[in-house]
């Protein structure tokens, strides 16, 4: 991978326990981890029905340099869409220099 591949600006969120702002209660959400650059590649689009309703899943490659710190219990945001990530991968050369994040888009909100 080349570093002029990461031409995309995204959001590295993970979850955490935020105020409410109008009631005050704590609840689950998600903080902004870091911005970084990454690059964002469609794999496949699987249309399936589950629990009687219709939903897509959209499976992106996502590819950012190395973080020790991400896991799949964070997610991507980039211009508005969420993604989950099912699989965090290190490069196959040295393991430290880039991370493959597989993601799925469109089914839940993160």
């Amino acid at each position: 991978m080349q570093a002029g591949k990461l031409n995309k600006r995204v959001s590295v969120q993970k979850p955490a326990r935020v105020q409410d702002p109008e009631s005050g209660a704590m609840t689950a959400g998600w903080v902004e981890e870091r911005k970084q650059f990454a690059a964002i590649e469609p794999l496949s689009v699987n249309a399936f029905v589950a629990a009687q309703a219709a939903q897509s899943k959209v499976s992106v490659r996502i590819v950012l340099r190395y973080r020790d710190d991400i896991t799949s219990a964070w997610r991507i945001v980039h211009k508005g869409k969420i993604y989950n990530i099912e699989g965090v991968l290190p490069d196959d050369k040295s393991g430290r220099e880039y991370l493959t994040l597989a993601c799925s888009q469109g089914v839940n909100s993160g």
